[in-house]
């Protein structure tokens, strides 16, 4: 008895075992379109969520960037300082992302 991957949740289940106990996926009734289809699901979804937090990522540094220049704060003061911070978080998470997706794309066959 060995454990493999299970195609929908990958959590180690038996090779002997029927349905996963951890979702319930069919492993053995399953055909490899089912558990391609399956694998396609999970990169769309992840891609996604990638995606959803790009669009987070972009809104921080646009409002960060926003309130240092037109929120009438001077440049020491402890909000601008934070709309800075905020600005470059938000820089670099969205930068990440990019790369998250472009490596995602890019290895997945």
């Amino acid at each position: 008895m060995a454990l493999i991957d299970c195609p929908s949740c990958n959590k180690k289940i038996s090779d002997k075992a029927a349905v996963c106990p951890h979702c319930n996926f069919a492993v053995g009734d399953a055909s490899s379109e089912d558990i391609l289809r399956k694998q396609q699901m999970q990169r769309y979804k992840k891609l996604h969520s990638i995606q959803n937090q790009s669009m987070i990522a972009m809104l921080l540094f646009i409002a960060g960037f926003g309130f240092m220049y037109w929120g009438g704060t001077k440049p020491g003061d402890l909000q601008h300082n934070l709309a800075i911070l905020a600005s470059v978080v938000g820089f670099i998470w969205y930068v990440v992302n990019r790369v998250r997706i472009l490596i995602i794309k890019r290895f997945s066959s």
